[in-house]
């Protein structure tokens, strides 16, 4: 059956033809359209995503220029997510919204880093574990931040364990200005007033299974005790250890060197060599001790006093040992 002779099937592909034809017309008068200078967009509104935390650092004129530069098109082509990487680049941007508004307009919407603590590389860290660059000046403008460190990976663990020893020690009306996470997995941490605390490794093993009382305890275990330790030692801490199963030790730098003063040794080491320096003759020349021995002497008796003097808060049971 010859083809061209059926009327029917010559209709058919008119028809297909035809609505070919009308596609391709729609399509180019429609990318015409796209491109026309009544869809550029003409404005662009930038603010923050949250009201109630206005931008306070983020540099405007290099975001103006990040956009300007950016060949975003116009409100059909505009490559959203080649822009957003762009802004997001800036310095001080966390993340970027774009949204569309017909028939011309751009909102960028920007949610701005907020400065946690400074990172032991000297980064800035913000409460999310995210470490960004920016600079430290405008990030301290409110004050001093706290010093955070830890292996790589453990950003955001330290950022937690720092929240969590600031509320654990709130009732001491002191603040942790440091806390650091060792590779080994021990945790140590300075507070406002020069305090250092070792609290040693989180008893969590393997699988979640628990070996004894964990960071919390520990802390909890100190604040519960200190104010009666301090009263009782009645100096600051220097050094508070609290890698026990069942208490703490306590060590005052203070205390340590009124018991064992070593310029006062010298002196009176140098003192008592002018008065001897005519050697003993007989039996007295092999009593007789030097100046340095007597120093000697004398830090023993001392450095004797000082352990005396340490008051842990409570007795660590013997058997019971100290985390590394």
């Amino acid at each position: 059956m010859n083809l061209w002779h059926n009327t029917r099937v010559l209709g058919m592909l008119a028809n297909g033809l035809l609505a070919v034809a009308v596609l391709c017309l729609l399509a180019a008068g429609l990318g015409w359209l796209t491109h026309r200078p009544y869809f550029e967009l003409r404005t662009v509104d930038i603010g923050a995503e949250n009201a109630s935390h206005p931008l306070r650092h983020v540099p405007k004129p290099l975001l103006a220029q990040a956009i300007r530069e950016a060949e975003y098109g116009n409100f059909f082509t505009i490559d959203m997510k080649a822009l957003r990487s762009r802004i997001e680049s800036v310095p001080w941007v966390r993340q970027a919204t774009l949204r569309r508004v017909w028939p011309d307009r751009l909102i960028v919407l920007i949610e701005e880093h907020r400065p946690y603590a400074i990172w032991e590389d000297g980064r800035l860290i913000n409460s999310y574990g995210e470490l960004y660059s920016a600079n430290l000046d405008e990030a301290e403008a409110d004050g001093p931040l706290p010093q955070l460190g830890g292996p790589k990976g453990s950003e955001l663990s330290v950022v937690e364990r720092y929240a969590e020893l600031s509320s654990l020690t709130k009732s001491l009306e002191m603040v942790p200005v440091a806390v650091s996470l060792s590779d080994r997995g021990a945790w140590s941490a300075t507070m406002d007033d020069g305090t250092e605390l070792l609290i040693g490794r989180d008893s969590s093993g393997l699988n979640g299974r628990q070996r004894g009382d964990d960071v919390a305890e520990r802390v909890e275990r100190w604040v519960r005790a200190y104010p009666l330790v301090t009263e009782r030692i009645q100096r600051r801490a220097a050094v508070i250890d609290l890698r026990y199963a069942n208490g703490f030790s306590v060590r005052s730098l203070e205390k340590l060197a009124e018991a064992f003063d070593i310029d006062d040794l010298i002196t009176d080491a140098l003192d008592r060599d002018k008065a001897t320096r005519k050697k003993p003759s007989g039996n007295d020349a092999g009593n007789a001790d030097t100046p340095f021995e007597r120093v000697a002497s004398r830090s023993a008796a001392n450095t004797q006093g000082t352990a005396n003097n340490r008051v842990p808060a409570r007795t660590v049971p013997t058997g019971q040992g100290r985390q590394q």
